[in-house]
């Protein structure tokens, strides 16, 4: 199914499905998408928590990168992206973020490796954000024009299920399970449907996502909702999910003027490229790496129950504005009000009391160790 040329936002594959399961359709990066059931966010939450839920992702921008060779691909991609591309062994995966000239955040994104046999060499495939996605591909296009080719893959979907029973629903149909560690990926049929198969995803749980054609999508999502052990979930236990998994939201969190630092994304630069740079903004990200940013993005959890949402000012015990809150919500899990936010370095330490400001009722809260629930993930022995 290609992509709407009018002003109307897409549909996915799963759009009836999602309307015969009863989903809430809203407008979110340009597609309709289901922002819950009616069973309600809270227990689509907890579902994904206690067994496994389906999500459809279909709206995620698949491009797939064409060089000469790997090493021109791999050259292409660290100049845009601090990631260490060069180490990535075939069916392995990286989440980085897309940089611009001055060290700010484009997007973020997942870059993968072909398994073996799977694509010409010169190949890679990424995953980048829905409402990212074409400005994305022009930035790619044009800053390696006839050097490396960049191909967005409207004719595929994107299907995840999450949850600690992911793995076993999945296995009825596949034997690539046992095979794949979190940020693995390889091709596989699952039910007689042919797949790019990763295990990964956005909820902190554990889980995969499986790149398929737009005509397999119906297909596919009927053969795993049918396990008693699955679910539907929408966009609002999505959000609620990753919140409390510490996972970053582009154009909440970061964005183009957020450098990696400052977002607390260490870990999405090469631990070699720390010191040697070699990618867009280095200059200005490796100063903050040895000096330190100013600004820090921090875990709050809040007293009370009382939701402490996006855009909410944060206080110090002065009263001065030091802050604010970027994504927010009341944790399911942890039963408690959790938000992500920026505030100076000298308060970003654990432990450090911070006030949100809620409709100019204060608000006392924690700066906490990120993630707020536990990372579930299957990783490699």
């Amino acid at each position: 199914m290609a992509e709407a040329l009018t002003g109307e936002a897409n549909k996915t594959p799963l759009y009836d499905r999602h309307v015969a399961a009863g989903g809430r359709m809203v407008e979110f990066g340009g597609y309709m998408l289901p922002v819950q059931y009616p069973g309600g966010i809270v227990a689509e939450h907890n579902h994904t928590r206690s067994s496994a839920s389906l999500f459809d992702v279909s709206h995620m921008g698949q491009i797939v990168l064409t060089a000469h060779d790997h090493a021109a691909a791999v050259k292409a991609l660290e100049t845009i992206t601090p990631a260490d591309i060069a180490s990535l062994a075939p069916g392995e995966m990286r989440y980085t973020v897309l940089l611009n000239a001055k060290g700010g955040i484009e997007d973020d994104l997942i870059i993968a490796r072909p398994v073996e046999g799977q694509a010409e060499d010169g190949v890679m495939y990424l995953v980048v954000n829905a409402a990212r996605k074409h400005h994305d591909l022009r930035y790619m296009q044009e800053t390696f024009e006839g050097e490396a080719r960049f191909e967005m893959r409207p004719d595929l979907a994107l299907i995840a299920i999450q949850g600690p029973k992911a793995a076993e629903v999945l296995g009825r149909h596949t034997d690539i399970v046992e095979s794949l560690a979190f940020m693995q990926a390889a091709p596989a049929t699952v039910g007689g449907i042919e797949a790019m198969v990763s295990r990964s995803g956005y909820t902190g749980e554990d889980g995969f996502e499986l790149s398929i054609e737009h005509t397999d999508a119906e297909a596919l999502f009927d053969l795993l909702i049918a396990d008693e052990r699955v679910k539907p979930a929408g966009l609002g236990a999505r959000d609620s999910l990753r919140l409390e998994a510490g996972l970053c939201l582009y154009g909440h969190d970061m964005n183009e003027f957020t450098d990696p630092v400052s977002a607390s994304l260490l870990f999405a630069i090469g631990r070699n490229r720390r010191t040697k740079g070699g990618f867009f903004g280095d200059e200005r990200i490796l100063k903050k790496i040895a000096y330190g940013a100013d600004d820090k993005r921090v875990g709050i959890r809040f007293d009370g129950r009382q939701p402490v949402r996006e855009g909410a000012e944060l206080v110090d015990k002065h009263g001065n504005v030091i802050g604010e809150v970027t994504s927010g919500t009341f944790g399911p899990t942890v039963q408690a009000p959790i938000a992500m936010g920026y505030v100076p370095a000298d308060a970003a330490e654990i432990g450090s009391p911070v006030t949100a400001l809620v409709r100019g009722k204060p608000i006392a809260g924690t700066v906490v160790k990120m993630p707020f629930v536990p990372h579930r993930y299957v990783r490699k022995p």
